[in-house]
């Protein structure tokens, strides 16, 4: 798969494409990911502003200061609730989308695990994989896996 991506919310009233590549994919298991996806983890999938348009609808902006004192805020659809995006407050260039709410969502495949000390205990993840048991030190980690796994899926 390459760019563009086509996604939306689950009812259809916002609909969204990435007409560039994500920077990485990676699935967090911290505690807030987890009571904010309502699941065991959380995708996320870094990409730059400029790569995101919204095609159909008016996502609404949420706006939440979360247990540690930070910021988070995103973009969801005001009719079925799906989140769609996050909007870093410390990254302005930078969109992280919910890549769930691609309409192909075959291809994805995190390059890396975050907060595993947070991971529910029956989560296996596989070893070819980066694990980091809180924050990595460096993000360029995640994003040279991403670069080092899509060149090897496309030949």
């Amino acid at each position: 798969m390459t760019a563009p991506y086509d996604g939306g919310c689950v009812c259809g009233a916002v609909r969204y494409r990435l007409t560039g590549e994500p920077l990485t994919l990676y699935a967090c298991h911290c505690t807030e990911c987890q009571r904010h996806s309502g699941s065991s983890f959380a995708l996320s999938m870094p990409v730059r502003r400029s790569a995101l348009e919204v095609v159909h609808g008016t996502p609404r902006q949420y706006d939440v200061v979360v247990a540690r004192g930070v910021r988070r805020r995103g973009r969801y659809c005001e009719a079925c609730g799906t989140r769609l995006w996050g909007e870093p407050v410390h990254l302005p260039t930078m969109y992280v989308v919910r890549p769930g709410t691609l309409d192909d969502t075959t291809w994805l495949d995190p390059v890396a695990h975050l907060w595993m000390r947070s991971a529910q205990p029956w989560v296996i993840v596989s070893d070819d994989v980066l694990r980091f048991d809180t924050q990595p030190p460096d993000f360029g980690v995640l994003i040279d896996a991403w670069r080092v796994t899509r060149a090897r899926m496309r030949r």
